[in-house]
């Protein structure tokens, strides 16, 4: 199984925003966006692991926004209410869930969810947040 670290970052909320996500000892890769939140870079990190790289993930994430809504199966109510949240309202950021969601059903034993405490010290969560802090900075991804 593959271990992917994924964080996102905002300058405001909203702002400019960056995304990135890390395998230890292996690839890594972030983008940007000119006007947008911290919650959709979050979401886009996973997604973009989540779409890149093949075979068995564990997506480690500092966000519970992420994390919960695969742990908690929130996607499921989603889904059955029509894409509305528990407060009959659309679900945020749907157009970047879709897609998550739909890789994580085409196999739900190919990827899992972690969460890790953000700027706790770990040493990969500490890289992919610099990571997206700078596209979010530079407006400019990269890749390795």
């Amino acid at each position: 199984m593959t271990i992917v670290y994924t964080d996102g970052a905002c300058s405001g909320n909203p702002g400019p925003g960056g995304w990135a996500w890390a395998v230890p000892s292996g690839p890594f890769r972030s983008g940007a966006a000119a006007h947008t939140t911290n919650q959709r870079m979050e979401i886009t990190a996973a997604l973009e692991a989540v779409t890149s790289l093949a075979g068995p993930l564990e997506v480690v994430s500092d966000s519970t926004y992420v994390v919960n809504c695969f742990r908690d199966r929130w996607w499921q109510g989603w889904m059955a209410r029509g894409w509305t949240n528990s407060a009959k309202k659309p679900v945020a950021n749907r157009d970047l869930w879709e897609p998550l969601i739909d890789a994580y059903r085409a196999d739900p034993t190919r990827v899992r969810f972690r969460w890790v405490k953000g700027h706790g010290g770990d040493p990969m969560n500490d890289l992919v947040d610099r990571l997206a802090v700078e596209a979010a900075a530079s407006q400019t991804g990269r890749s390795g």
